[in-house]
Order: C-alpha cells, then sequence, then structure tokens
C-alpha cells in the first residue's frame, strides 16, 4: 500500500464523513477502471436531466447544481484515470436556503471494479473505506461437531470458502460397552472431521503470510478442542487471535463472528504502529543517538540516508506529510503515518509528530 495515497484517501474519508445533506441532495459517483468517461458524463446529463422532476424546489436545485458541478469537472479529465475514479457533491451551506456546491476528486490507489450512481442524505464512503483495510485478511472457522464454515474477511467483506459437514454419529441413551463404543467412535469420527478441515485450510493456505490472522467460533468446545487437534502447526496456533462462543456455524456465524471480534481487529490495525512507537519511546530513554524527532533533526537524518522508519502523525499539515514522505521513500526508509486514536499515538503526536528510528547513530546537537 502508498503510505501517502492511503492518507490522502484517509483524509478526504474524514472530511465527507459527518457532512449531511437536508434531502437526499448529496451525489456519489463512482467509475470503474476502463470505463468510458465521456459515457458517464452522459449519463450524469441525463440524470440531470431528471433531477427536474423533483416535487421539492430546494432539493431539485441542489441536486441539479451538484450534478452540473461534476460534470464540469469530470470534463476537466482526459479520460478514467487507471484505477477509475470515485467523484462527490454537493450543497454544504450551513444554512438553509444558502448555496455552497462543492466537489471532491479521488483516484483511488487500488483499481475500482464497481459503478455507483446515488443520491442520499450523506455521501457514500463504504467502497473508500474497504480500499484502507484490504491490506489484510483474516481466515473465519465457524464449527460443531456437525458442520464447519470456513470464510475470509478481507477488508469489510465475509466471504464464505468452504462448508463442510460432519459424519459424527448423534448421542443415543445407551449403556455399558455400547455407550463406551459410541463415545469412542463419536471422538474418532470428531478427529477425522478436525482433520479434513484442517487439511482444506492447509490446501487454500499454503503461505500462512497472507494471513494477518485467524478467528475461531462456535457453541461449546469442539472449536477448542479443533485447535488443539486439527494437526496444526504452531506457526498456525500463533496466528490465532480469537475463540469466540457463536450461536450459529453457517454464514451467519461468520458474520456473527467478525461482530464479536471488532475490539481484536481494531487492536490488530494498530499493533504495528504501536510495536513501532514502543520502540521509539524505548530508545528515546535509553539510546537518543538511534532516534531523531522533529522536523530539521528528522529531514537531515533522511538527506544522510540514515533513517530506517520514519513516523508521521496524521495530524501534521498535508504539505509536511508530503514532503518528508517522498524524501523517506526515496531514501528507502520504511513510511508510517500514525493515528491518533489510540494513547501512544496521541503520546507520539505531542513529541512534534515526526520521529525516525535510524540505521546508524547520528548526533544532532
Amino acid at each position: 500500500m502508498d503510505t501517502l495515497e492511503a492518507f490522502k484517501l484517509k483524509s478526504i474519508i474524514k472530511e465527507l464523513k459527518p457532512l449531511k445533506g437536508r434531502h437526499t441532495e448529496f451525489v456519489s459517483v463512482y467509475v470503474p477502471a476502463g470505463y468510458d468517461l465521456n459515457k458517464r458524463i452522459n449519463q450524469l446529463l441525463e440524470e440531470q436531466a431528471t433531477a427536474t422532476n423533483i416535487k421539492s424546489a430546494s432539493t431539485r436545485k441542489n441536486v441539479i447544481n451538484a450534478l452540473e458541478k461534476m460534470i464540469q469537472q469530470l470534463k476537466l479529465i482526459d479520460k478514467t484515470p487507471e484505477n477509475g475514479l470515485a467523484i462527490f457533491s454537493g450543497n454544504v451551506a450551513e444554512r438553509e436556503g444558502d448555496m455552497d456546491v462543492k466537489v471532491w476528486y479521488v483516484e483511488p490507489y487500488i483499481p475500482l471494479n464497481l459503478s455507483i450512481y446515488r443520491c442520499d442524505k450523506d455521501f457514500k464512503l463504504e467502497p473508500l473505506e474497504t480500499m484502507l483495510m484490504t491490506k489484510n485478511v483474516y481466515m473465519l472457522v465457524t464449527m460443531d461437531k456437525r458442520e464447519a464454515t470456513i470464510g475470509v474477511l478481507k477488508g469489510s467483506s465475509v466471504i464464505v470458502m468452504n462448508s463442510m459437514t460432519s459424519a459424527v454419529p448423534g448421542k443415543h441413551k445407551t449403556g455399558g460397552q455400547s455407550a463406551a463404543r459410541m463415545e469412542r467412535l463419536r471422538d474418532e469420527a470428531a478427529k477425522e472431521f478436525y482433520r479434513r478441515i484442517s487439511g482444506y485450510i492447509k490446501e487454500q493456505f499454503k503461505d500462512l503470510s497472507e494471513i494477518k490472522g485467524i478467528f475461531v467460533g462456535g457453541p461449546g468446545f469442539t472449536k477448542n478442542d479443533f485447535v488443539e487437534q486439527g494437526q496444526f502447526n504452531e506457526e498456525f496456533k500463533s496466528k490465532i487471535l480469537a475463540i469466540k462462543d457463536l450461536s450459529y456455524t453457517d454464514e451467519y456465524g461468520l458474520s456473527e463472528l467478525v461482530d464479536l471480534c471488532n475490539d481484536e481487529l481494531a487492536l490488530e490495525e494498530i499493533s504495528e504502529e504501536k510495536k513501532i512507537l514502543k520502540s521509539f519511546f524505548e530508545k528515546m530513554a535509553k539510546d537518543i543517538d538511534s532516534i531523531a524527532y522533529g522536523y530539521d533533526d528528522v529531514k537531515k537524518a533522511i538527506e544522510f540516508n540514515a533513517v530506517d522508519h520514519l513516523m508521521l502523525s496524521e495530524e501534521l499539515e498535508d504539505h509536511v506529510i508530503s514532503e518528508l514522505d517522498k524524501l523517506g521513500e526515496a531514501s528507502g526508509a520504511t513510511v508510517h503515518i500514525i493515528s491518533t486514536e489510540f494513547s501512544e499515538g496521541l503520546q507520539f503526536k505531542n513529541v512534534s509528530g515526526i520521529g525516525a528510528l535510524l540505521r546508524f547513530p547520528m548526533n544532532f546537537v
């Protein structure tokens, strides 16, 4: 993922998300990669003509003006960008009756494969929000002794990969040797079911490096037995982020599992930032020559090709982030845009919001 492009996208989402129209008058348009831009402009001209039928005079005026502003912006573009585009327009005047129509234009860094036209009270931002998350893929397993469903969470999309049923016999009210024999059969069938599930997972994900984490869920203790008896290696087990009690084991169970793992997902999304900041603050206390902070010192370290990891707070001015990001990447540094949505991120912002872990010690005195 391009760090600077991701930051720009996040900034636009942050700007647009709070805006609300008084009626269904905010226009959102997504043009997929490879789509004829002139064709989309003609479609918007048709929508503009149709908007003259809107009963409310204020809504009619706002929609027509928003479309006009959008069409004029699109006409300035020669053709659809390589990855498609998203464009938003609406009257954002604070007082009703006033006119302040604005337009926002986004060239995504991930190809768009969807075509959308929507008028609503807010802008449709979900496809852009999903882009920020698609770098991480999580495996989902829901199961009991009767069935299992395997899927992945990619961005905000839950994708079902496979559903499997077991050959575990049901419980019978028998006693003595028959009961013991039946229990052995149940255990053997359960272990065979676990092996089938783990075999499928190993076949689909030969390289676990593409999986950010694994969530397992289901009713009862079967899910725990599966983790222990499913013949998984330590690498697989180390990626398990949570095991949850669920009501369902089918496709609905996958969605339920994701809902119950929101806290773990949120922590995982910022875990890399937490790790890099932990190292930064530890070195600040014990090995100050191995870090740099503040605009002047960090820029000097970049110029000496000394920066290994460059950290920039998302609260910095856009031009500062853009400048240092380009310099850092050109020098081979790994650039991190640091969120302020957790305590370490806020602490880093207060230290100037610009920091670096160095490849070799430097003295800035």
